[in-house]
């Protein structure tokens, strides 16, 4: 597997703009850049799939797992857009279904990986000595394996199923965070605001909360949108080799592992799940490199 993309800790990071005008900014390279604007369509079209899947999918109760004997292994018609799989179920149907988990699953882990790794990059960059040291250590001690292998050995002794998978996963992200944010830290340890804030007396704590980690806010977001679409590859991959979701959820992954023995004769099964995860981490991530040329402060120098 790829190495996972972030940003560079060492880039210094400019104020922002007010945020009325950086949101506008935003708004106008979105709109002005075919493939930004493609990726935003797409994720937005996503979402509603997901937020009304029962609605959409043309038959739910299938797509949520019930089998089907009349009609195992069709190939794609108008009856069933997709074909069926080998237990009559529809495909579209599943697919349809199993977008929630799919997007819901890694927002959780990006969050709680936010919420973990930030505070501490934080901690550490504005601390620096001793503390620094400790939080940077257990850091690159997790760093030290790759994320995917490692979320595979932490589901697989916390067991099989979609939430010890997204735990997992939170577990081996949240040091990406750290390192991102205590470079930005250290930088803005230095700043004036800062400064003046410790000169007056202001307990560390609050400068970290009020001053450091408001300023951290960008390139976090940038950060986030990228790694949802690796994410969902990830638990697509832990679901393929059966520590995601289980039987009979709808979950991608999974339908490709289903699908895998049988692709030269019923190609269906797990290409259209395929195809689902390709556009929405491609989304994700053309959505994110778009970010990272908004927020990149040499645009502000």
């Amino acid at each position: 597997m790829s190495a996972i993309p972030t940003l560079d800790p060492a880039t210094p990071i400019a104020v922002l703009p007010p945020s009325p005008r950086l949101w506008a900014h935003v708004l106008r390279t979105i709109l002005r850049d075919p493939l930004s604007l493609l990726s935003t369509l797409v994720l937005i079209a996503v979402v509603l799939v997901a937020i009304f899947a029962r609605q959409i999918a043309p038959y739910p109760n299938q797509g949520a797992g019930e089998s089907n004997a009349a009609t195992p292994l069709l190939a794609p018609s108008p009856q069933h857009l997709f074909g069926t799989d080998i237990e009559g179920r529809d495909v579209f149907s599943r697919i349809v279904m199993g977008a929630p988990s799919a997007l819901i699953v890694p927002l959780g882990v990006v969050v709680v990986a936010i919420v973990i790794g930030a505070p501490l990059g934080a901690i550490a960059g504005y601390k620096e000595g001793r503390i620094d040291e400790v939080i940077m250590r257990v850091t690159d001690l997790f760093l030290a394996f790759p994320s995917l292998l490692l979320a595979m050995a932490i589901a697989s002794a916390l067991g099989r199923g979609l939430f010890n998978a997204a735990v997992a996963l939170a577990i081996s992200w949240w040091p990406w965070y750290a390192r991102l944010v205590r470079g930005v830290a250290a930088g803005l340890r230095e700043r004036y605001f800062v400064e003046a804030a410790r000169s007056i007396g202001v307990r560390d704590s609050v400068i970290i909360w009020r001053h450091i980690l408001p300023n951290c806010l960008s390139p976090i977001l940038v950060q986030a949108t990228i790694d949802l679409g690796t994410v969902i590859l990830a638990m697509g991959g832990l679901a393929f080799i059966g520590l995601g979701a289980q039987p009979p959820a709808p979950d991608w992954g999974r339908m490709i592992s289903e699908g895998r023995e049988v692709i030269l004769y019923q190609w269906w099964l797990s290409t259209y799940p395929g195809l689902a995860i390709f556009v929405v981490v491609l989304a994700f991530n053309l959505l994110g490199d778009t970010l990272r040329d908004i927020f990149d402060p040499r645009q502000y120098q």
